[in-house]
């Protein structure tokens, strides 16, 4: 992926790893973690520590994906308020997201230590402004809710930023970091210590069992437990019923004047996210947002602008050195599924990360690596993967779902972008029909055509063309792929088929031959 990736991170460029090998034939471990991130290294750490023999197959590079991409909020304050999850989820529930996103927290900070890396971590306070009366007075109902649950909440009237704000809601002892480097060492660490690491190794079947089977296009693992730890689970159809895929985006550039260390949240919606980070003597500022669906807006480039227009008016950079995006999966009542996957006895998940990918994916390994050893974790039943929160997750269950359904029917029957080649320029993609068929066409910068179907292998939605990542994305479960149709995020497991294009397609003359629209 990272060959085919346009946009690289800050952390991308500014840690560099060494390769580690592919898989070859058949292995058998005691556990194997499906996926290379901060979710999957952390629970391979915990379990090899308690003495399993543990495998970590990652299908492009170790950190490449969501973990790659994030800008690494260590933080207690979550995307679903507390006065909200203590609505949805009782007080003790609330208490327990709390308490659990500090102990995920505190691990992280045990760990550097342990591993003895220079990754930047540093104790910051956390900032959720206003800007507005209305944005104020949600703020204050919020800072109560965070002091009733445990927080060390205050509301603030001054924040050190370079522009006025109304007030905020301030949460003490969160943290920074640069997470490709600690998870670099992490990697390295688990290595040394026996773990085995395979790079470009990716699974295609998940077998539950005694032993389970992972199947890749390399070879076998046997195990007696499976962890997908891929920011979407591999096919569980029912599971991906309560998350829904988002692509969010960031840039980062020098700070030409300081800004305290800390994290800054806005209230808009989507809201803004900003925070800086030193790396290698410069001081960078980060800001993320924008956030969208993933798959229903072609036009993604303005978000990148929009971002770099907001960062340069408000804060003091003039020159934005980095841009990337990343998939943000929500969860439909406001937590993420973590534990055992329904309807299986050794297959284990962890997905709906929601904005705090480095603290839940943490948190997964916590729960997952205590589950497996069969030891009681307090968190484990809250986080629970095969829960149904009616009340909390329905008006979102009904509203996402019936937008995958629209999405099925509408973009077979939706007009195509085109007939032929020539409408389709350099660096673009666009959905053609010829000879009464649909198909997805990529051309490159230097004019060669690329032609699959613009069916998702996952369950058969269509894909869309995203020109900002040049890639195709599927707007029903978050699956995307490369312009040549290779798999960049699953839940898809196998590539967009090819299609050979008939004479016509390379003719200036529409054909609008009706007919099979897959």
């Amino acid at each position: 992926m990272t060959g085919e990736r346009i946009h690289k991170s800050l952390w991308t460029t500014t840690a560099a790893a060494r390769r580690f090998p592919a898989l070859t034939g058949e292995l058998a471990v005691d556990v194997v973690v499906v996926g290379g991130g901060v979710a999957g290294l952390t629970t391979a750490w915990l379990l090899r520590r308690a003495g399993k023999k543990v495998a970590v197959l990652e299908m492009n590079r170790l950190l490449t994906g969501q973990t790659g991409q994030t800008t690494a909020h260590l933080t207690e304050l979550l995307d679903t308020p507390y006065h909200q999850l203590r609505s949805d989820f009782g007080e003790k529930g609330a208490r327990l997201a709390a308490a659990s996103s500090r102990a995920s927290l505190e691990l992280i900070a045990a760990l550097v230590e342990q591993l003895g890396v220079d990754c930047g971590f540093q104790r910051v306070p956390m900032f959720r402004y206003a800007e507005t009366d209305s944005q104020l007075r949600e703020l204050e109902k919020e800072v109560a809710a965070a002091r009733e649950v445990g927080l060390q909440a205050s509301l603030a009237r001054e924040v050190p930023l370079p522009f006025p704000v109304k007030g905020a809601l301030r949460l003490e002892n969160q943290a920074l970091i640069h997470p490709r480097t600690y998870l670099l060492a992490m990697a390295e660490r688990l290595e040394q210590e026996g773990c085995l690491l395979f790079e470009d190794t990716r699974a295609v079947e998940v077998h539950d069992g005694t032993p389970c089977r992972v199947v890749t296009e390399r070879g076998t693992v046997f195990a007696m437990d499976v962890v997908e730890a891929t920011t979407t689970p591999l096919n569980r159809l029912f599971l991906h019923t309560k998350v829904y895929p988002y692509r969010t985006y960031a840039v980062a550039g020098p700070l030409e004047a300081p800004v305290e260390a800390g994290l800054y949240y806005d209230s808009q919606d989507p809201y803004h996210y900003i925070r800086p980070q030193r790396i290698d003597g410069v001081d960078y500022l980060i800001v993320g947002g924008e956030d969208h669906k993933v798959g229903v807006e072609e036009d993604t480039d303005k978000h990148f602008a929009a971002l770099e227009a907001y960062t340069k008016r408000f804060f003091p950079v003039t020159r934005l050195t980095h841009r990337w995006s990343g998939q943000v999966i929500e969860p439909a009542d406001g937590l993420a599924y973590i534990g055992r996957n329904s309807a299986s006895r050794h297959t284990y998940v962890a997905t709906g990360f929601s904005g705090t990918g480095m603290t839940w994916g943490t948190l997964s390994g916590m729960i997952l690596s205590d589950l497996i050893l069969g030891l009681q974790n307090p968190y484990a039943a809250l986080y629970d993967a095969t829960r149904v929160k009616v009340k909390a997750g329905a008006k979102d269950f009904l509203q996402e779902n019936a937008e995958v359904a629209f999405h099925f029917v509408a973009d077979r029957l939706s007009r195509p972008d085109g007939h032929t080649l020539s409408e389709v320029a350099p660096g673009e993609g666009k959905i053609l029909e010829v000879a009464g068929r649909k198909v997805a066409v990529y051309r490159e910068e230097g004019g060669a055509c690329h032609a699959v179907s613009p069916v998702c292998t996952h369950l058969g939605c269509h894909v869309h063309w995203n020109s900002a990542e040049r890639s195709w994305d599927c707007p029903c479960h978050g699956a995307r792929y490369s312009p040549t149709g290779k798999v960049l995020n699953g839940p898809a497991v196998k590539d967009l088929a090819s299609r050979r294009l008939p004479p016509e397609a390379s003719t200036d003359s529409p054909n609008t031959t009706n007919g099979d629209n897959r």
